[in-house]
């Protein structure tokens, strides 16, 4: 039989043993919750398109926030906000000093993120090194317009009309001088022999005023993206004399030839991806990272880039900063040729 004193020491060393597993079950749960982390998004995500409505930029934030809310993969409210001003860079130079550590706010971009940083005038200190790559959500293609009733049937009559005088036409797009729409507007004349530095241009504060303005009578020629034009050719309002893709597109552009079709090589393709702020957090980052994953497979994405008129072109945060590394350099040998760089 057990002596009462033994009873004893094993009843104390039995509530011992639970009393350290209690401790050690609290501690657990307490590093468990330590390694989940603050459960972001807590709050409500901000979008910015840097740049008025209608463009491009506008479309993109929107219908990657749309597609978000609907498929349910961010459960936090999404708006998405236009920050217009500079072709993207007065927005860049507030993103890259204020917003460094803000978590809930993303902004999506284009080449402009790097032609605006290495670009000789109007140019921005600041680049996508001052962000965080999330991903490469779609790729774009230049387009050439003017209006339905424009004399200019081919991207050949606009160019042997540059070529006579230079300064006869006035060019127009969403961006700054030496940003992605003058590279766009000018490059198939640049490809002609023509001297860029000498075409007019007019730079407007997204691709929707451009538009506006090419339909007021403001510009005699636009250069854009092909998705900005998309319904306005549906529309009968305007006529797209070339894509700069390598290949003609389909659907809505299918009678649309090509810059090189038509004897130009004159190719440039826009892509556009979403960014975080350069200070995010490693937890941010992942969440975005695998929630941008599953959006890209859903069907709701898919049907929605085919609707803008897109192509999809996914590539994750390292393969989309890889990515971005390359085009720098090919941009800058682009600007370096007209004369463009700093």
């Amino acid at each position: 039989m057990f002596s009462i004193k033994r009873i004893s020491a094993v009843m104390c060393a039995g509530a011992l043993a639970l009393s350290l597993g209690a401790c050690s079950s609290k501690e657990t749960a307490s590093s468990d919750k330590k390694a989940e982390g603050t459960g972001y998004p807590t709050k409500a995500i901000s979008v910015v398109a840097p740049s008025g409505a209608g463009g491009g930029w506008d479309l993109t934030a929107r219908s990657f926030t749309k597609v978000l809310a609907e498929t349910k993969l961010v459960k936090q409210p999404l708006t998405v906000e236009n920050k217009p001003g500079g072709g993207g860079a007065v927005f860049m130079a507030e993103y890259a000093t204020q917003q460094v550590e803000n978590n809930d706010m993303l902004f999506v971009n284009s080449p402009p993120i790097i032609i605006n940083n290495l670009k000789k005038e109007g140019n921005s200190p600041y680049g996508y090194k001052n962000t965080t790559p999330l991903a490469q959500l779609t790729k774009d293609y230049g387009a050439i317009v003017v209006k339905t009733d424009s004399k200019f049937k081919d991207l050949k009559s606009v160019l042997e009309e540059v070529k006579k005088d230079p300064t006869k036409l006035t060019f127009a797009g969403g961006s700054a001088p030496g940003s992605m729409d003058h590279l766009v507007s000018i490059l198939p004349a640049f490809k002609y022999g023509v001297d860029p530095t000498k075409i007019k241009y007019v730079s407007y504060d997204g691709g929707g005023e451009a538009i506006t303005a090419l339909l007021g009578g403001n510009a005699d020629v636009i250069g854009t993206d092909a998705s900005s034009v998309k319904e306005f050719l549906k529309a009968g309002k305007v006529r797209v004399l070339a894509i700069t893709s390598s290949e003609r597109l389909s659907g809505d552009f299918k009678d649309v030839p090509t810059a090189k079709e038509q004897g130009v090589d004159a190719e440039f393709t826009i892509w556009r991806g979403v960014f975080g702020p350069e200070k995010m957090s490693a937890e941010a980052k992942a969440y975005w990272e695998k929630a941008i994953d599953k959006l890209v497979q859903s069907p709701e994405w898919k049907k929605e880039v085919e609707t803008q008129g897109w192509e999809l072109e996914y590539k994750n945060g390292a393969d989309f900063k890889k990515f971005l590394a390359d085009q720098e350099t090919q941009v800058q040998q682009l600007l370096e040729a007209l004369g463009m760089q700093k």
